[in-house]
């Protein structure tokens, strides 16, 4: 069964009416309503008007259910335009029309198209979350490596710095062994120092008697 409502001499162009009507064309009244709700537009408002009174003469007057209603039509027509004019240069007038419509919606009950639209929006629904589940494992799977690059380049740093503690430390111990050397030179040539000046002593000595 089909239910029609029809907004007379609305003070808005059809051609604007319909960019509106064209995009709620063949939508359940939910979908339909939602769409109007959220468009910032004044044929939205009209055409919501026009929906709201289908849908409430389909429900009290046939008793149908709302669930299952779909925009079966959707049209706005040319109403009566009004002439009006404005003054202009040289005593000349420029005509102004002040166009109006008229909005036609049909609603008709169509419980399989309605399963249909259901069943199309659960399957674009599953589509999307399994795409976006596949679009997470790559994105884990790169965080996991870089945790694992991190993690080698820390340990990297670490060797790196163990070693050059371990170079450091046989530095070091060259050195020491460089400085005993030294050392035990010097106290070599001192004590030679040592036993020539007592040989010179003695050598005087001797001469003297």
């Amino acid at each position: 069964m089909d239910v029609r409502s029809t907004y007379k001499g609305a003070r808005i162009s059809a051609r604007k009416v319909r960019d509106v009507t064209r995009e709620i064309q063949g939508l359940p009244v939910s979908a339909a309503l939602d769409i109007l709700t959220f468009t910032p537009r004044k044929a939205a408002r009209l055409v919501a008007k026009t929906v709201k009174a289908a849908v409430a003469d389909a429900e009290n007057n046939f008793e149908l259910s709302v669930d299952n209603l779909v925009i079966k039509e959707a049209t706005a027509g040319e109403g009566p335009t009004m002439k009006r004019y404005m003054p202009r240069a040289r005593g000349s007038a420029s005509p102004i029309r002040k166009r109006t419509s008229r909005i036609n919606i049909v609603l008709t009950e169509d419980a399989e198209l309605i399963e249909s639209l259901a069943e199309t929006s659960e399957r674009k629904r599953k589509k999307s979350s399994g795409k976006k589940a596949a679009s997470k494992k790559p994105a884990a799977k790169k965080a996991e490596k870089k945790t694992e690059a991190k993690e080698e380049s820390k340990v990297a740093v670490a060797d790196g710095e163990k070693e050059e503690a371990v170079e450091e430390i046989v530095v070091t111990e060259e050195v020491k062994e460089d400085k005993v050397e030294e050392v035990a030179a010097d106290a070599g040539a001192e004590e030679a120092k040592v036993d020539d000046s007592a040989k010179e002593e003695t050598t005087e000595a001797e001469e003297k008697k």
